[in-house]
Formats: structure tokens, C-alpha cells, sequence
């Protein structure tokens, strides 16, 4: 199974995002189960680390970054995708309207999995400066996504 975080820019949220959830897979024991990656939906920061403020959140919570380098969300990563979770509703829309015929359906919300909670997202945190918001908010939405997969890969 392969899952790819995305937001705009994938310097703040998706690698946050990425860096958490391989760390929720190893620790689960599925890391030959579930490969994780993240983009952006634009190229903006294309070839940039994670935002340092980023860094910052994942070293106090001694999460590995292992260097990611910003990258644009690929054509290829539709077929190659199992799940393509989204940070915000102009992420998901933009991800879906970038999609090739007919698998759009791959795109989903950062929160789709999480119960009562489908309609929210996760705000640019680039804008707001709050970093630990977002990854408390990851912190929440995460594991739903886990035991989502979890519950797909013991069928």
C-alpha cells in the first residue's frame, strides 16, 4: 500500500505528516506493508527542505525527517497511489482536478477517516505560524489513517 500526504507547498504539512505516519507504520510493525511519501500540489518550493519550524516540531517529538526535498505531486503518483490525503479543501480540490480519468477517487481529506470529524482540515500552518497545531492536529487524524489501513491490509 502506498499513501502520499499532500499540501500546497509540502515544505509544513504533508512532510510533517509523512515523518509522523512512517513513524506510526515502523512502529506498528507494517513498514513492508505501507510506503509513505508526501508532495505538493504546486511546485513553489520544489527542491526545498521542510520548513525549518517544521523540523523544529519533529525534532522535539524525536521524529526522523530524513531529508525530505519538496516535490510537485506527479502524474505517476496517481497510478503508483493506493491514497492521496490532503491537508485542506483547496489541497484536496486541487489534487482531484490534477488527477488522471478516473482516479480522483484516490484523493481524500486529512480528516475523512477520523469520526465526527470528515469535514475538517488542517490550516496552513506557513500562514499562522502555529506549528505545534499542526502537528497536534496530524497527531489526531493520524492514527484513524492507521487503523483504516490496518483494518484493509488483515482483510
Amino acid at each position: 500500500m502506498k499513501v502520499i500526504f499532500v499540501c500546497l507547498g509540502n515544505i509544513c504539512r504533508s512532510p510533517m505528516a509523512e515523518a509522523m505516519f512512517k513513524q506510526m507504520v515502523t512502529e506498528a510493525g507494517l513498514s513492508d506493508q505501507i510506503t509513505v511519501d508526501s508532495a505538493g500540489t504546486s511546485n513553489i518550493a520544489e527542491g526545498s527542505p521542510a520548513d525549518s519550524r517544521t523540523k523544529a516540531i519533529l525534532d522535539q517529538h524525536n521524529i526522523q525527517d530524513d531529508g525530505m526535498i519538496a516535490r510537485q505531486l506527479s502524474l505517476q503518483d496517481y497510478y503508483d497511489a493506493d491514497y492521496i490525503i490532503a491537508m485542506d479543501q483547496m489541497n484536496v480540490a486541487d489534487a482531484k482536478a490534477m488527477a488522471p480519468a478516473g482516479l480522483a477517487k484516490k484523493v481524500h481529506g486529512i480528516y475523512e477517516a477520523t469520526p465526527g470529524k470528515t469535514d475538517h482540515y488542517i490550516v496552513d500552518p506557513w500562514i499562522t505560524h502555529k506549528f505545534q497545531n499542526t502537528y497536534n492536529s496530524l497527531n489526531e487524524a493520524l492514527p484513524n489513517w492507521l487503523k483504516k489501513f490496518q483494518n484493509e491490509l488483515n482483510k
